[in-house]
């Protein structure tokens, strides 16, 4: 089933007589188009993207087979909505501006009936096509991993770690990150999102990197965490502590188990060990057009897992003083349990 039947099915599960959407990475989904402004309008027989001139020729170009309505001054998107359709009009009440709503209702002669994640729901599971999209931005940062593993030593600066990974990516293919790059040195580790920054790494500390791509529109994301110089006793039984924890998630992840279990599999083990208050943050999340997607694991989190589904599974544990260490691999949902997109070796590298 295409994409606009099965948006069409949901119309009609809704009751709804047309529905509408303007969030970049839905209009990507769903037609192709890769601009920054343009509404896609579908009905039960019609699909139209409305733009301005800017956009005409992408239009044509990347989303053929929608009819082409221009937007200008004189005829807003509020008009042409109001050309096009009738009745019960859904909209994304997530992304739509206080004032663009404000506008609808005060000139659409239907109902405009708001939508949580309607698009969002259906992009959860991904296709064959998009595993494949996603594997290779996947397989571009292991790669960049690998590479970075040959060339980073004492004396660089976080932020010099955090470029050559960005160029190294560009290199291989990526549009861009997929998020700030996270690098992490020393005591530094203990910030679970600390973006690269001027200290200069030194020997003896780890090193937690948090890092990924954008290929053709899908993010790939992992970290990992390695050692300047030797590891102590100490550094060494944190990493074991999380890398135990995010194998035995890994573990259960099947469909049907919820996302709450994966969740509490690996926070239970963490705890087990006398650190629960140093792992604050959810096991992990969907991973798509965004980086951060739904659903998660996480103890809020009580969804069933789909074949399809792409996550992230990265424990961690953050200690005052110390440092941190934590593991990322991102995984897709398969009918038998599921399959590593990640291919970097996880046992605690000393460079």
């Amino acid at each position: 089933m295409d994409r606009i039947t099965r948006v069409r099915k949901k119309m009609q599960q809704a009751s709804l007589d047309a529905v509408l959407f303007y969030k970049p990475e839905n209009l990507f989904y769903l037609s192709g188009f890769t601009g920054t402004t343009g509404y896609v309008l579908i009905t039960p027989s019609d699909k139209y993207f409305l733009t301005d001139f800017r956009y005409f020729s992408q239009v044509k170009e990347q989303a053929p087979e929608f009819e082409l309505v221009p937007l200008d001054y004189a005829h807003p998107v509020r008009s042409r909505i109001e050309e096009l359709t009738r009745g019960i009009l859904g909209f994304e009440e997530e992304h739509m501006i206080v004032e663009m709503y404000d506008e609808l209702k005060e000139t659409y002669e239907g109902e405009l009936q708001p939508m949580r994640r309607f698009i969002e729901e259906l992009r959860m599971m991904k296709d064959e096509q998009e595993l494949i999209t996603m594997q290779k931005a996947q397989d571009i940062a292991d790669e960049t991993y690998m590479e970075i593993l040959e060339i980073v030593s004492a004396g660089m600066t976080e932020e010099d770690l955090a470029q050559e990974i960005y160029l190294r990516m560009r290199r291989k293919g990526a549009s861009r990150n997929s998020f700030e790059t996270i690098v992490a040195s020393g005591v530094r580790g203990a910030l679970p999102h600390g973006v690269a920054s001027g200290k200069v790494m030194q020997r003896g500390e780890l090193v937690t990197i948090d890092f990924g791509c954008v290929y053709e529109g899908y993010c790939s994301d992992m970290t990992r965490t390695f050692a300047l110089g030797r590891a102590d006793d100490h550094q060494r039984e944190i990493y074991n502590i999380v890398l135990e924890a995010q194998l035995a998630a890994m573990e259960v992840i099947k469909p049907g188990v919820s996302t709450q279990v994966v969740d509490k599999t690996a926070r239970d083990i963490i705890a087990g060990y006398g650190y629960a208050e140093n792992f604050g943050h959810g096991l992990g999340h969907a991973v798509g057009l965004e980086i951060h997607e739904n659903p998660r694991f996480s103890p809020l989190c009580d969804v069933p897992l789909k074949v399809g589904m792409v996550m992230t599974n990265e424990p961690g544990i953050y200690i005052d003083d110390f440092g941190g260490v934590r593991i990322e691999d991102t995984v897709v949902v398969t009918e038998d349990g599921y399959r590593n997109l990640t291919h970097s070796p996880k046992e605690l590298i000393e460079v």
